[in-house]
């Protein structure tokens, strides 16, 4: 699919759609909890249609009418099960060791990149718990056995899904384990996110000096309700600071999504008290996913930025520091992507042109946000990537005055 956007500030109402991190968390806990769950004000993206489809294939019953889910959690466990995790890293890194856990046999396929995203880290531990896994470098893949109750001893920089992932296996595990992390934790707020979700099942989640504790149990059935997508607002957040007068509902201002920081940041650390926008340093480690939109803001504020310790962001979806670079100085933006960090020197606007959004959804909505400051049209590539995360992304762009024109 193919995007033209006519430079144009947006102007109107936004609900912001479910947090995806959530609702793959809300999913996967009902889907292992006894008896029935109802979790609402769900979105299917692709990436939760994947999870959905995958617990299904573990044995729960998931019936969908509207935005709401009704899951009866496994009863009984199949011998095998496929999963296509279609490009979702959620989908894939949450349920390795869900499904040794479970003891299912089970072959995991991917699209896009995810084949070659790491799961180096499960390679290297679950093997010591019980796992078998035939894997050759890539997918499709296959993982067996069934992991018993221990210390599972993972790095921490690598991605925290890794941590997540486990949590929800451990849960399922008789007595207490114990996760170690040997490297410094990135993405914490992630786990928090897993933690609060689990408790709604009953399961208690402890950080302690080196981890987490996770007491197994019988999980129980809950209702819950999906909150509003901090990363998801951040696109619209952006665009207010660059001009926009975008009315932005839906959101827990008691959320412990760690994107939530997008408020702080367009709201105290950008402004100066001219009102124009100021160059700021931040350290992303914890909200690699605000990385692509915060780079455009930083193209329009005054003098340098500097966003750091995002290198985990080569293995997205797309090397999505190599990519954002492209993308804004094909538009006359001056962005120097590093190893592990992005240097964007501001400019007064960007000239307009035609980027490649690489198959990544978040490149493709920060590059629409770029077009409301652009003196020419920005035609987008393969804008069909949204889809991944926020399928209406383009129609809500529309109904707040975007000018767009889209080629299928």
């Amino acid at each position: 699919m193919v995007v033209t956007i006519n430079p144009r500030k947006l102007k109107g109402e936004v609900s912001v759609p479910p947090s995806k991190s959530v609702a793959h968390r809300l999913i996967i806990a009902a889907a292992l909890s006894k008896g029935t769950s109802k979790v609402e004000n769900l979105s299917f993206s692709k990436d939760i249609t994947a999870t959905v489809n995958a617990m299904r294939a573990l044995g729960a019953k998931i019936d969908i009418k509207g935005d709401t889910a009704l899951i009866r959690g496994i009863e009984k466990v199949p011998a095998k099960a496929e999963i296509d995790c279609c490009e979702s890293g959620s989908t894939l890194r949450f349920l390795i060791p869900v499904a040794c856990a479970l003891g299912v046999e089970t072959t995991f396929l991917g699209q896009g990149k995810l084949p070659q995203r790491p799961i180096t880290p499960y390679l290297e531990e679950l093997p010591k718990h019980g796992a078998e896994f035939d894997y050759q470098g890539t997918m499709p893949f296959t993982v067996k056995g069934k992991l018993i109750s221990g210390e599972y001893r993972i790095p921490g920089d690598i991605s925290s899904q890794f941590v997540t992932g486990l949590i929800f296996a451990l849960a399922l595990l008789k007595g207490e384990s114990r996760i170690t992390l040997t490297s410094p934790l990135q993405s914490r707020p992630y786990v928090d996110i897993t933690a609060s979700c689990l408790k709604k099942c009953g399961v208690r989640v402890e950080e302690t000096a080196g981890g987490y504790a996770v007491k197994g149990g019988e999980m129980k059935g809950f209702d819950a309700s999906v909150e509003g997508d901090y990363s998801q607002a951040a696109f619209f957040c952006v665009a207010n600071s660059l001009g926009s007068d975008i009315d932005i509902t839906g959101l827990d201002e008691k959320s412990c999504q760690g994107d939530k920081k997008i408020v702080e940041i367009c709201k105290e650390i950008v402004y100066n008290k001219n009102g124009g926008l100021k160059a700021f340093e931040l350290d992303c480690s914890d909200i690699p996913d605000l990385v692509p939109i915060l780079a455009v803001l930083a193209s329009f504020c005054d003098g340098k930025s500097r966003i750091s310790n995002v290198a985990r962001l080569r293995i997205k979806e797309s090397d999505r520091l190599s990519a954002i670079g492209s993308c804004l100085n094909a538009l006359g933006g001056k962005v120097t992507p590093g190893e592990d960090f992005l240097e964007i020197q501001g400019v007064q606007s960007l000239n307009g042109g035609t980027v490649d959004c690489f198959n990544d959804h978040r490149i493709a909505m920060a590059a629409a946000v770029a077009a409301t400051r652009s003196t020419a049209p920005v035609t987008l590539l393969g804008a069909q990537c949204v889809e991944k995360s926020y399928p209406d992304f383009f129609r809500v762009y529309k109904s707040l005055g975007g000018d767009i024109t889209v080629e299928k």
